[in-house]
């Protein structure tokens, strides 16, 4: 009704007609629009009568309020009665006591909740790692030209002396590695250098340290007992926003991703989100069973099916590379197969289903323990086994020198058999055994080295001098995907300078400064070349 007075006599409700009710208890609060028109209040009659303290508290604002002007014809009035009526909202849905409201399930889960993320948290970090990439084009796709890039994941400290493990995808190609706490940024401090120890690209595990001590370690659960609907949470930095929480069910303990891949992940619909990666999947005690790992996604973001890594094969691995730098796996010299009908029938198997052993590598543990091709496999140290992914599984997590108990049926005879672990030869990499991350690594170049002893140069008879380092992998830091070394290069020489002992090289290389030249005489496929480039 422009220029009738009615908006203007009716702007004082709209700013002060939208009361709270502090009286009333906490939960229990009743938001009124209560505008009156020449002095009849619009209240319903029956809210007022069933809520005697909300009249008498209306009832005293009223006299503060403006009276509707008498120009203002009787059927303006009903309409702003409509209007003034269709305002009134009541919100009785606490109207509960605040004490019946503590106690009641939800609220007693609520707080379960926090009580268990408050002690949980603080043993997630965001892992920040600079590195090398690919540069979007001006249409929005990879050009070839390489930027420095920024990236973000999630860790867990798993010992109270800096241990942190994350994924291998997370530090993969790192020249810096920075880990945000929440100490650090509660006192706003810097984030903390971190120092790669080992990688295990099987596993897509990584152990990273920080310095510190009696840091809140997240203690391993065993995800062996992981069962399909517990519930869990997931906490990490997803798209960077630190120390998020979502919450899921385990919807399947042991699930298979494809076969090349032995890892039996915990598929879970908690929210997981590029940047959870490395982050803590917890159950309800608070312990760590299973650390994310990736989704399955259309859209790229969260669908509700992710994949946790299980925490035993965590331990596993984080023990490995705080002891030696890398992980060593088993084998028993078997290949198994899952049985089918026709394969019973036409291999006169004595059992219709299970698995049988297709192959025995001649003077493997399984030969050596009696093992024959056709067998079925029963058991392996009490379990009962079924599909082939399963006894893989079992292969997966055990070490080198474990003992396995065998159970088989071989025609109608059922026999056991006691499996020595074997370590499972790595033949992309066979000077794995004779490094450590500590020794071993040129951090400046960002390669792995094995300097050329007698030993060394015994078993690689071939080289065209005998002496030297032998590139025996890039590590994710430094600059080394951009100097044009490769994996099983030799370096012989620095700028005309002999190069025999690694601690020597080291040092030469550390005391370069940047922008110097580097060139470097190397043996590749026995043949000498320089790579030369300048020093970061």
């Amino acid at each position: 009704m422009p220029g009738s007075g009615f908006e203007s006599w009716l702007s004082p409700y709209q700013d002060r007609g939208s009361l709270l009710m502090h009286n009333f208890p906490k939960n229990r609060v009743i938001k009124v629009c209560y505008p009156h028109v020449d002095g009849d209040n619009l209240i319903n009659k029956r809210t007022m009568a069933a809520h005697p303290q909300l009249a008498q508290s209306i009832t005293a604002r009223q006299s503060s309020l403006p009276r509707l002007p008498s120009s203002l014809s009787s059927s303006r009035c009903a309409g702003l009665a409509v209007r003034c009526t269709a305002m009134l909202i009541v919100n009785l849905a606490y109207a509960a006591p605040q004490t019946e409201m503590d106690d009641s399930p939800l609220a007693r889960l609520s707080g379960t909740i926090r009580n268990l993320t408050r002690h949980a948290a603080p043993s997630v970090v965001e892992i920040v790692v600079t590195s090398y990439g690919n540069s979007d084009d001006q249409h929005g796709g990879v050009s070839n030209q390489i930027s420095m890039q920024r990236s973000s994941g999630s860790g867990v400290i798993v010992d109270p002396t800096g241990f942190i493990m994350t994924n291998a995808h997370v530090v993969e190609g790192a020249l810096s590695v920075k880990v945000l706490t929440t100490s650090t940024v509660a006192d706003g401090a810097a984030a903390r250098d971190a120092r790669i120890m080992g990688i295990d690209a099987d596993s897509d595990l990584a152990l990273i340290r920080i310095d510190g001590k009696d840091l809140p370690a997240l203690p391993f659960s065993d995800s062996d007992g992981v069962r399909q609907g517990d519930l869990v949470f997931a906490i990490g930095s997803p798209i960077g926003l630190r120390n998020s929480l979502s919450m899921g069910v385990v919807s399947a303990p042991s699930r298979a991703v494809n076969d090349d891949n032995p890892i039996p992940y915990i598929q879970t619909d908690a929210s997981i989100n590029p940047g959870n990666s490395g982050g803590a999947l917890i159950d309800t005690k608070g312990a760590l069973v299973g650390m994310n790992a990736f989704i399955l996604s259309q859209s790229g973001g969260n669908e509700g099916i992710g994949f946790a890594i299980p925490s035993n094969v965590v331990r596993d691995v984080y023990q490995q590379l705080r002891d030696k730098g890398h992980v060593s796996r088993g084998t028993v010299g078997l290949f198994v197969q899952n049985i089918t009908a026709p394969m019973a029938a036409g291999l006169d198997l004595p059992i219709s289903r299970g698995i049988v052993v297709a192959d025995v590598n001649p003077g493997g543990a399984g030969d050596r323990a009696g093992v024959q091709r056709r067998d079925v496999v029963l058991s392996l140290d009490g379990e009962a086994v079924s599909t082939a992914r399963q006894f893989e599984n079992v292969i997966y997590r055990r070490r080198p020198g474990d003992t396995l108990k065998v159970v088989v049926q071989r025609s109608t005879s059922r026999l056991e058999m006691n499996l020595c672990v074997e370590e499972k030869p790595d033949s992309s990499d066979p000077l794995t055994s004779l490094m450590s991350p500590e020794n071993n690594l040129i951090e400046r170049l960002g390669i792995v080295c094995v300097e050329i002893d007698k030993k060394v140069a015994e078993a690689l008879p071939d080289l065209r001098r005998q002496y030297g380092l032998i590139v025996a992998a890039k590590a994710p830091a430094g600059q080394s995907a951009l100097i044009g070394l490769q994996e099983n290069d030799v370096i012989h020489a620095i700028n005309n300078q002999t190069v025999t002992d690694l601690a020597l090289f080291r040092k030469t290389i550390d005391e370069l400064k940047p922008g110097s030249p580097v060139a470097l005489q190397v043996e590749r496929n026995h043949r000498l070349q320089y790579v030369a480039f300048e020093i970061q």
